[in-house]
């Protein structure tokens, strides 16, 4: 029964986290990106400080830490199918949404937060927008597939 709660959990978060992301990519970085590229700057400068705080990153990382439990009872208890996508779905959230975020948007955040905005910033926002916007489909698409298969395991119980 725990491990149907985790699976179901883990399932709501990877789809929160998703949707977070889905929402940047449809509409705040296009929005963002309309703005004169100071703006667009200064306020992204600014989500990035909001971004980490507890609520945000409680999702995140909280769906991360039940992704793991799950997967130590899908193991524990394998249910074939259902195991199989739940070890899925905890590979595609760690991987395309921990993973990427530390690894390809930390980097690019912490960049942009340094130095000044200046003349320099057409380009600069630019070339973050540029690799972030895509960057972040894939955040997006991560917690969607890992959504849908923590629920297709579920389904196959």
């Amino acid at each position: 029964m725990f491990d149907t709660v985790l699976t179901f959990v883990a399932a709501l978060g990877s789809g929160l986290v998703g949707g977070v992301f889905f929402a940047f990519s449809s509409f705040v970085m296009p929005a963002l990106d309309r703005l004169p590229p100071e703006g667009a700057m200064a306020a992204m400068r600014s989500i990035n400080v909001f971004a980490p705080k507890p609520p945000f990153m409680l999702a995140m990382m909280g769906t991360a830490l039940v992704d793991v439990a799950a997967a130590v009872f899908a193991v524990l208890d394998w249910r074939g199918s259902a195991s199989w996508l739940v070890l899925a779905g905890c590979l595609v959230y760690l991987v395309g949404i921990v993973g990427v975020t530390a690894a390809f948007h930390v980097p690019r955040n912490n960049a942009l937060d340094s130095g000044e905005i200046d003349a320099a910033a057409a380009r600069r926002w630019r070339e973050y927008y540029d690799a972030w916007h895509p960057g972040n489909h894939v955040r997006s698409l991560a917690g969607i597939v890992a959504s849908g298969l923590f629920l297709l395991a579920l389904v196959l119980r």
